[in-house]
């Protein structure tokens, strides 16, 4: 048998000519070796500090916000809270670098990321709630509808940007999703869409180390997510997910890089769910307490707290102002939800099809006839 020596040829070592040549050199797409930081770094000393402030300000908020939907939930305010608390800093990052006409796809653990975005709490979690599909207008907030199946969002955050860049509109989408969602196959598909397609799009992957019980290691034996990207012919970067201003420019690059016909980007933010998966969750028979109270002391609201001061730029003012308007949403949702939603059930039927099936129809009818024979013997 003869040994073709290929080593060499066409100037790539190591490969063949035509289609299995390399599309790409692989080395710019790789993540850095460890995670990209700020805090602790002289690469926070060159940030905006109004940038600072407004981070450190919505990240007390948004604890604040957490801790007042998990309050709700045990309350039977809310059906299910899937709380973010000690992800802020992904979450308002997330929000935060987006423009007036980009596009954010949120999972169901994102709702933070989604009031941050400007929708009201009440209109956030009604999904949560279970009074509808979504409690906003997706197109009013640019905010796609809180996606319970894993990772079905990012397909369609491809998708947006893709159709976007055809009209000629500057827009870019950010899909959030969970270290869980990376097992799915749509993750593969709307990855390899978006390379190829070159859609201006961002995949920010929340790595908390569990989806629900299952850790990271019985899901992915890959380096980092991040390296993932790789595979698809995209930049991966690894972020530290609880270093607020870095995940915010981690974040800008990528959103930038879009925008300038860059393509798309995969970033892994690596943080960690302080709290349950769900209320319905427990936590404590899969993780222990010393891990959890290793990541409370790498909280983004203390790092943010130590660093911002440590610069001169936090006193105690700022820190009361920010605690004050947090109690004041907290109060807010207390009272939005302290009363029973009046719902329609009639609502089941719309927005489901542009044209109606005959199934839904039917179905339609016959609730419109248990109602009406309802009411009337309510009347009697």
């Amino acid at each position: 048998m003869t040994v073709l020596d290929h080593r060499h040829h066409a100037g790539v070592p190591g490969w063949l000519p035509g289609a299995t040549a390399p599309r790409t050199d692989p080395a710019p797409l790789l993540p850095d070796p460890s995670p990209v930081r700020a805090i602790g770094t002289p690469a926070l000393e060159k940030c905006d500090p109004a940038l600072l402030r407004e981070l450190y300000r919505r990240l007390v908020v948004g604890r604040r916000y957490n801790q007042q939907a998990t309050t709700l939930t045990k309350q039977g305010r809310l059906a299910v809270y899937p709380a973010s608390t000690g992800q802020e800093a992904c979450q308002v990052a997330a929000a935060l670098v987006l423009g007036e006409h980009d596009w954010l796809f949120p999972s169901y653990r994102d709702t933070l990321a989604v009031v941050s975005r400007g929708v009201d709490p009440l209109e956030a979690l009604t999904l949560l709630r279970g009074s509808a599909h979504t409690g906003y207008d997706p197109r009013a907030s640019r905010t796609a509808p809180l996606c319970t199946p894993l990772a079905t969002q990012a397909p369609h955050a491809v998708g947006l940007a893709h159709a976007a860049r055809l009209r000629g509109e500057p827009v870019v989408a950010l899909a959030m999703l969970g270290d869980g969602g990376t097992s799915e196959g749509d993750f593969h598909e709307a990855l390899n869409f978006a390379a190829v397609l070159d859609a201006p799009v961002v995949f920010l992957v929340q790595n908390n180390g569990y989806a629900i019980s299952v850790p990271l290691s019985a899901q992915s034996a890959a380096p980092s997510l991040a390296h993932k990207a790789v595979g698809y012919g995209m930049p991966g970067r690894l972020v530290d997910g609880n270093d607020a201003p870095a995940v915010h420019s981690v974040l800008t690059e990528a959103v930038e890089r879009a925008r300038a016909g860059g393509g798309p980007t995969l970033v892994e933010a690596l943080t960690y769910r302080i709290d349950a998966h769900t209320n319905a969750d427990d936590a404590t028979r899969y993780r222990t307490e010393p891990e959890v109270a290793a990541w409370r002391e790498h909280d983004p609201i203390l790092l943010m707290e130590r660093a911002l001061r440590g610069l001169g730029v936090l006193d105690d003012r700022l820190v009361r102002e920010a605690a004050d308007e947090a109690e004041a949403l907290a109060a807010r949702m207390r009272a939005e939800f302290h009363a029973d939603p009046e719902l329609d059930p009639m609502s089941l039927f719309a927005h489901v099809y542009a044209e109606p099936t005959q199934q839904l129809r039917e179905q339609a009818a016959q609730l419109a006839a248990e109602l009406a024979a309802e009411a009337e013997v309510a009347d009697r």
